[in-house]
């Protein structure tokens, strides 16, 4: 799989990251909004290691983009573009975390038992079946399971959604599972949030007030980390606001403000 795809013209000052770890494409509808005045790149993470995907991160932002960017990381790409700017201040202009996860544990267990709770006994069945499967080394279409544990998930997080965009491409689901073992452990040691000492750009997070990701689990920590950062919460929107037919207005303007 190629690594990159690029909207509009250069020079490139806008990066998008994708969610998942293993999810590449989810933000090429973001990509291509906007791009309609100016570059963008979309680099899609191939490298089934963290340290694998911040270093090949760095290489196409230094090969493609003119530095130092505007980074827009969604949900696991919040944390890639969070991890990368600490780590390479020098790369990054602005920072900006769109449905990020909590980056503290004692917030985790909200997502699951909100999920649970939007979801129907049947599509709650059906996803125990998917888990119980994927644990399985034996199972082999992990990647097809791991595609409908999405979907599943898409409609819990979701305040009142959009018909779905082209772009997302096949899921990974080893890359899934690497990368977000060893960044979860990252959270869990303290080591994530305390990485944000080290970042010295502005940092704006976008959440939506029906993310399954608790916003204060985004705000609080991070405010007593970084020395400029700011949190706007968007109603009746769920954990992808481009997807939110409520939200997705605001959320572009938003964006594009920011961007400037």
């Amino acid at each position: 799989m190629n690594n990159l795809r690029s909207y509009g013209k250069g020079p490139y000052r806008v990066a998008v990251l994708h969610g998942g770890p293993g999810a590449p494409g989810e933000m090429a509808p973001v990509a291509r909004k906007l791009a309609r005045d100016r570059g963008v790149l979309e680099p899609l993470q191939t490298a089934d290691t963290l340290e694998g995907q911040v270093q090949e991160l760095r290489e196409v932002l230094e090969t493609r983009a003119e530095l130092p960017v505007t980074l827009i990381g969604w949900s696991w790409g919040a944390w890639l573009g969070y991890i990368l700017t600490a780590r390479h201040p020098e790369i990054v202009r602005k920072l900006i975390l769109v449905g990020c996860p909590p980056f503290e544990d004692r917030y985790v267990a909200w997502i699951q038992s909100t999920r649970m709770s939007r979801l129907t006994k049947d599509q709650r069945r059906e996803l125990e079946d998917i888990t119980v499967a994927l644990e399985d080394p034996s199972t082999k279409d992990s990647n097809t399971l791991l595609d409908r544990f999405g979907a599943i998930m898409t409609a819990a997080d979701s305040f009142n959604p959009l018909p779905d965009e082209e772009g997302e491409m096949p899921v990974q689901f080893d890359v899934n599972q690497r990368v977000w073992s060893a960044a979860a452990a990252m959270r869990a040691s303290g080591e994530l949030l305390e990485l944000g000492k080290q970042i010295r750009c502005p940092v704006v997070a976008i959440h939506g007030d029906y993310d399954p990701h608790p916003a204060e689990g985004v705000q609080k920590p991070l405010q007593s980390i970084l020395k400029d950062f700011r949190f706007i919460l968007l109603p009746h929107c769920g954990h992808a606001p481009w997807r939110e037919r409520e939200a997705r207005e605001i959320f572009f303007k938003v964006l594009f403000n920011e961007i400037g």
